[in-house]
């Protein structure tokens, strides 16, 4: 380069430095005019290059293109994203949400109530609290918040290590119950921890739960429910549609911690119907304990004993010893389960004479002054030979029945023709179900006649070669009672009253119902069922059992079946005692329950006596004739 341009392009750079020196000058000068005196900053040098010439300032135009590149990127995949969840994906994420925090949920208001037929309660629904549990959710929590889980085993009467096993158990699951039917004291303390821990993880479910007021006294015939509050057995079983009512359903949402924010009614719930019994608190427990210390103090396996009204075939009272606590634990189910009065099945023995009695009577073949040859005591059937306990000689039918001979029975079905006499047993009941249709429910059985011996037609006539329940044997004598019209049996109140069924003329049932009244009488079997003040007609039984096909000589039933008052029937009744040890005889053991049971019973029910003395009062006459 020539001197002269080297000089040219020093004049250039000096004049251009002297044109943005100047602003800058009086700029700096500005500044320092606000700043104290002696703290002026120093001059900044200006950065110049190699050359002694300032440096120019960076261009940053392309970082701030990429820079909003990526901004409008990202505000394009969110505009995106936005569009395919509210538009596209509404549907799903709207189940997704509803399934997460929105349920429809079932309603179900208290289980009806089973009222005695004075209003008394005899099955009631409480509240009560069972406790859930979601075991993958807790599972799967970090330690440090399991804490409480040690609290919550502990106010489950648990242990730590057996709530970790309840939940490894159901961990495949997100529900599970750890505790079912707490009461509201012990659920307590447990919502208290749940509102501190604020977790979905656990929670508390309101349930119902059945409880028995009278307890065991109802047990059989009443039954019970499960844990959801179902009928499992007796009248909970056969009525449970009617007590359970019609559920209804809601929608509850929920938050995250399963806090109920929101509840919209779908359907509303019914609530259960109560159930009315026709059966009588007050009876029901005098005969429940009179057969609990009769079967204690014979030593039997177990008794039972059912009451019905004459008038209108309801049933007062049903009981059987040895029972169950409905309200307690029910795993092991034995034969304290059974309602025997209408389950089992067996032989009646000599409670059957007044029929085979009334049946020859209403059909002509023998009438009041009628006798019948005993002698010698016994008979032969075949080659099968009948006795009595001892030879009675001559008697008339009333002996016959309060004797209770078995010589004299089979000689008066034997002047029955087969066909007449199944068609008069069948009449009052026998073979013939009573309807009432509670499970397990026996019906008895008669023979058809072709199938009959002469054998088998004799042993009918003192109660062997057929079966019955007790509630046929009942319904039969107050056909007597009714005279001779048979009405249907109910569980419930009787509102209009059954035309029925006649099975012999009314003269034949008083007839028999007055030779019953020596049965309990002075020389009769069942003198220890006679009631101070009234007149008691009935018969008493002594069954040999049925083991392994042969029948036993020590082990039987007693049984007494009986009405009163004798001369206005109010009241049947039957009574089972089953192997009773030492004395045996039905006059001896199943008398005195008849008799507790229904004096009192007529008490209760403001029956006037039919039998006072000339001092106002008649009183049993001591002794007895097994």
């Amino acid at each position: 380069m020539s001197n002269d341009s080297r000089k040219k392009s020093r004049t250039q750079s000096a004049s251009t430095q002297s044109r943005w020196q100047q602003p800058l000058a009086a700029l700096r000068a500005k500044l320092q005019s606000f700043l104290p005196s002696g703290k002026r900053p120093a001059k900044p040098a200006l950065p110049r290059s190699a050359a002694g010439e300032p440096k120019t300032t960076p261009n940053y135009r392309a970082r701030r293109l990429f820079v909003l590149g990526l901004l409008a990127l990202g505000g394009l995949g969110l505009t995106a994203r936005a569009v395919q969840q509210q538009i596209l994906e509404t549907d799903f994420l709207q189940r997704e949400g509803q399934r997460r925090h929105v349920r429809v949920e079932e309603v179900n208001l208290t289980r009806g109530v089973i009222l005695d037929r004075n209003q008394v309660p005899l099955a009631v629904s409480a509240p009560v609290y069972s406790v859930w549990a979601n075991p993958r959710a807790l599972l799967a929590m970090p330690p440090e918040q399991t804490e409480f889980l040690n609290q919550l085993a502990l106010l489950l009467g648990r242990t730590r290590a057996q709530l970790d096993a309840q939940l490894e158990r159901s961990s495949r699951t997100s529900y599970t119950f750890l505790r079912r039917r707490l009461t509201p004291d012990e659920a307590e303390p447990i919502t208290q921890l749940l509102e501190q821990v604020r977790t979905n993880r656990v929670g508390l479910e309101r349930e119902y739960r059945r409880f028995y007021p009278t307890g065991e006294v109802f047990a059989q015939l009443l039954g019970f429910t499960d844990v959801d509050d179902q009928g499992q057995e007796g009248l909970e079983l056969l009525y449970d549609q009617q007590l359970r009512g019609a559920p209804g359903r809601k929608r509850v949402v929920r938050d995250g911690h399963a806090k109920m924010l929101n509840v919209e009614s779908l359907l509303p719930a019914q609530r259960g119907e109560d159930i009315r019994l026709s059966l009588d608190q007050r009876i029901q427990y005098i005969t429940y304990t009179s057969l609990k210390e009769t079967v204690r103090q014979s030593r039997a396996r177990h008794g039972h004993a059912i009451l019905l009204d004459t008038r209108n075939g309801e049933i007062l009272a049903m009981a059987s010893y040895p029972a169950f606590n409905p309200n307690g634990e029910k795993r092991n189910r034995d034969e304290s389960y059974l309602n025997r009065p209408l389950t089992d099945q067996y032989e009646p023995g000599s409670t059957m004479k007044p029929f085979t009695v009334a049946c020859a009577i209403d059909a002509g073949r023998v009438d009041l002054d009628s006798t019948i040859d005993t002698n010698p005591g016994s008979i032969l059937i075949g080659n099968k030979r009948i006795t009595d306990a001892r030879n009675y000689g001559e008697i008339d039918l009333a002996t016959l029945i309060a004797r209770s001979s078995n010589v004299g029975s089979t000689k008066v079905a034997l002047m029955i023709p087969p066909t007449r006499f199944w068609e008069c047993l069948n009449r009052f009941g026998f073979g013939v179900p009573t309807h009432t249709r509670f499970p397990g429910e026996g019906a008895g059985q008669l023979a058809p006649t072709h199938r009959w011996s002469q054998i088998r037609h004799a042993n009918l006539s003192f109660g062997y070669g057929l079966t019955v329940t007790s509630l046929q044997l009942a319904r039969a004598y107050a056909t007597l009672a009714a005279d001779g019209v048979r009405r249907p049996t109910s569980l419930l109140p009787v509102e209009q009253l059954a035309i029925g069924e006649r099975a012999i003329n009314s003269d034949a049932a008083w007839s028999v119902r007055a030779m019953m009244e020596g049965s309990t009488a002075r020389g009769g079997t069942g003198l220890r069922a006679a009631i101070p003040g009234y007149r008691v007609a009935g018969k008493t039984g002594t069954v040999k059992k049925v083991i392994d096909g042969r029948y036993s000589d020590d082990r039987h039933l007693a049984l007494f079946a009986g009405i009163a008052p004798a001369s206005n029937p109010r009241l049947a009744m039957v009574v089972v005692i089953d192997e009773p040890r030492g004395q045996f005889y039905g006059g001896v053991v199943a008398a005195p329950v008849f008799s507790r049971v229904v004096g009192q019973a007529l008490r209760l029910l403001n029956v006037p006596p039919d039998d006072l003395g000339p001092d106002g009062v008649r009183l049993a006459a001591p002794g007895v004739v097994p």
